[in-house]
């Protein structure tokens, strides 16, 4: 499995799973195919092995992105390796990828209250803050929004950490 650095672990965060198919791009069976958004006019949901991510062949092959948006504070080299070769994750609606640091964030995966009570505080505390961020909350209400988040179901929170202050970040979304 090739290794990413803006996505360490895509097999936990089922952005890669096992499957016999053939890659579209590289046409071997690798044993592993990519699960998460194409964004493509060129192929209706192609099937796409990690290596051709990783090394960018199946952006250029397919004339393709794998998430919605890169960090805006980043490089545009950050920006172009986050789009191009790293594996994206399904949401609800449009995917985001924060930044911070100047640089793209890891992404850690899908949680719901259940996870983010065995994490530390910061990551409860970011997704605190993007609830907050849409303004005329209370208190009491992003406590229970937060208190309904679920990691299979919805709302859904996003969890990424900063690859240099490990500073946790987040979104959550529903439909």
């Amino acid at each position: 499995m090739p290794s990413f650095r803006y996505h360490p672990d895509p097999l936990a965060t089922g952005s890669i799973e096992a499957s016999a198919r053939m890659c579209d791009v590289c046409l071997r069976p690798r044993g592993f195919l990519y699960a998460g958004p194409v964004y493509t006019s060129r192929f209706d949901e192609p099937s796409v092995c990690p290596w051709c991510i990783a090394d960018g062949s199946a952006a250029r092959h397919l004339d393709a992105h794998f998430t919605g948006a890169g960090p805006a504070e980043a490089p545009a080299e950050v920006v172009d390796e986050v789009l191009t070769r790293t594996p994206g994750f399904l949401g609800w609606q449009q995917e985001q990828w924060p930044g911070h640091c100047f640089d793209a964030a890891i992404y850690l995966g899908r949680v719901g209250a259940a996870e983010l009570a065995e994490l530390p505080s910061g990551a409860m505390d970011a997704l605190c803050q993007e609830a907050q961020s849409w303004g005329g909350w209370t208190g009491p209400a992003v406590d229970e929004y937060l208190a309904s988040l679920s990691r299979d179901g919805m709302p859904t929170g996003y969890l990424f950490q900063c690859r240099h202050c490990n500073t946790y970040l987040g979104y959550s979304d529903f439909t």
